[in-house]
């Protein structure tokens, strides 16, 4: 069985898309990150939490403030690259639930009444809502450069509240020069998949 999906966008979305470490200086506009959003906001998370918050970092002040916190090897891409974005989850999304989860709205205060559920939650959802928001980024014709190398905390205090948890800072842009390091291999499918 083959896939449906065209196999120029499987290249674009899987095969040949690669974590960028240099960028062109061609902008990233809002519309640009608009439509990103405006597609991967379908992906699902349980039962529609949707935790996933987005920073984005464009002021040479506010690009400044973010670097400091990244590890040294993420800081003059950081620099460099025409757009920046902290990916955080709002541990405080279930005040959204009676809007997004409309067939139980009472799940904000039955399921989500406890601060340690809606962080456990968030950070798994928030995850799954990253990595839609990468894939959009190379729907968009453009290249993802994600980082965990960084002072979360730093970057908490920095640019958030104490209901945001950052989690990954995504460099986006048109690849530059030199931007792939080599593809790393991959585990083959009977070494992750068991049938029972």
């Amino acid at each position: 069985m083959s896939l449906v999906l065209d196999p120029t966008a499987q290249d674009l979305l899987f095969r040949e898309a690669r974590t960028a470490n240099t960028f062109t200086d061609e902008p990233v506009t809002d519309e640009q990150v608009q439509a990103i959003y405006d597609l991967v906001k379908y992906g699902p998370t349980s039962m529609n939490q949707s935790p996933l918050r987005i920073t984005l970092v464009r002021s040479p002040e506010a690009r400044e403030r973010l670097v400091q916190h990244l590890a040294e090897g993420n800081q003059k891409k950081t620099a460099a690259a025409p757009l920046v974005a902290i990916l955080s989850a709002d541990n405080e999304f279930h005040e959204e639930l009676p809007n997004l989860f409309p067939h139980f709205p009472q799940a904000k205060d039955a399921v989500f009444a406890e601060r340690s559920v809606r962080e456990g939650n968030a950070a798994l959802n928030a995850a799954l809502q990253a990595a839609y928001f990468i894939i959009g980024i190379r729907a968009a014709g453009l290249a993802a450069g994600p980082m965990t190398g960084l002072d979360f905390a730093g970057v908490q205090k920095e640019f958030l509240d104490g209901d945001h948890t950052p989690f990954v800072v995504i460099n986006i842009g048109k690849p530059g020069e030199d931007a792939w390091f080599p593809r790393s291999p991959r585990l083959e499918y009977d070494e992750v998949v068991t049938t029972v």
